[in-house]
């Protein structure tokens, strides 16, 4: 059984502060929070202080990836046995942890490349959370949602998940069709149907990410944000549609980066106790036309240095 309970937070670096407001709080409704950086765009989206955290630098990238446990018992835990796989493992300091908002945590790099933090005890802001579409965004138990990793190594990647930090199998999808060996593995730590997938990538740069999907209460927030989208000139990737494993109705915008938004509504609940991993052959139902969409970053290769 996993300590892990579900994403807790994305922070990114982007080269552009203002379009990603833009995206985030004008279309696609994101309550504003609060933060240590007066630069930053700290994303709200239930009681949490913030679950996106968006920094202004010089490139574009994730900064890193929170993963939430129990209490400071489960923390050390998770230590214990990443330590053991051989990974490095290092507290962050009290300054670090007052910067994400959270009472402890600690960090390692899995074998993506990816920084990724295990923390307990989130700071809470008891203000109205003030949407603005007027949505409530689905966390909870389920947490702030899922990310889709790029990976060189996606055999040690998925193997790290799952037998380390004990992230449960949620299904595949063959990547190329035939006799490929190649899939997308999906993983879940709670009843959303995952809360991280691994997919094979073709380099190991920047950004570290193919998408974030959150989820929205009603299929009219998504059709109001998918307008809003249209309104304020960001491409979509994929146009509406509903996936065949977790059954998400949503659409996909390219943020600022290279990197996709997936913002759905009506996912699945797993079941544990009847639920079985799946290999599907199609990525939805109906919609999800990405023809018109410009290549991921995390798919082409990066250029030549200057």
């Amino acid at each position: 059984m996993t300590q892990i309970r579900g994403l807790g937070y994305l922070r990114v670096r982007t080269r552009d502060i203002d379009r990603w407001r833009e995206l985030a709080v004008d279309a696609l409704g994101f309550a504003v929070g609060s933060g240590p950086d007066p630069d930053g765009l700290y994303l709200r989206m239930d009681e949490r202080r913030s679950r996106l955290v968006v920094l202004p630098g010089d490139t574009d990238r994730v900064l890193s990836v929170g993963w939430e446990v129990r209490d400071r018992f489960a923390l050390a835990a998770v230590g214990r046995a990443v330590e053991a796989s051989g990974t490095p493992v290092k507290p962050l300091t009290r300054e670090e942890a007052d910067d994400r908002g959270v009472e402890e945590a600690l960090t390692f790099t899995d074998p993506a490349g990816v920084t990724v933090e295990v923390f307990h005890a989130p700071v809470l802001d008891h203000s109205p959370v003030l949407t603005g579409l007027g949505q409530r965004f689905v966390t909870g138990e389920q947490g702030m949602g899922h990310i889709v990793v790029p990976t060189t190594s996606p055999d040690e990647t998925i193997a790290f998940y799952t037998e380390v930090l004990g992230f449960l199998p949620r299904g595949a999808m063959r990547l190329g069709g035939g006799s490929s060996s190649r899939r997308v593995r999906f993983m879940g730590v709670n009843q959303r149907h995952h809360s991280l997938a691994v997919c094979p990538a073709p380099h190991g740069e920047a950004p570290g990410l193919v998408h974030l999907m959150v989820e929205a209460d009603t299929l009219d927030a998504v059709g109001r944000a998918l307008d809003n989208v249209a309104k304020h000139g960001f491409p979509l990737s994929s146009t509406l549609g509903r996936h065949t494993n977790d059954k998400m109705v949503s659409f996909y915008v390219r943020a600022p980066g290279g990197w996709d938004v997936e913002y759905g509504c009506e996912g699945m609940l797993v079941d544990e106790r009847h639920y079985t991993a799946e290999e599907i052959t199609a990525d939805s139902y109906w919609g999800h036309d990405w023809s018109g969409s410009e290549p991921l970053a995390a798919f082409t290769p990066p250029g030549p240095s200057a």
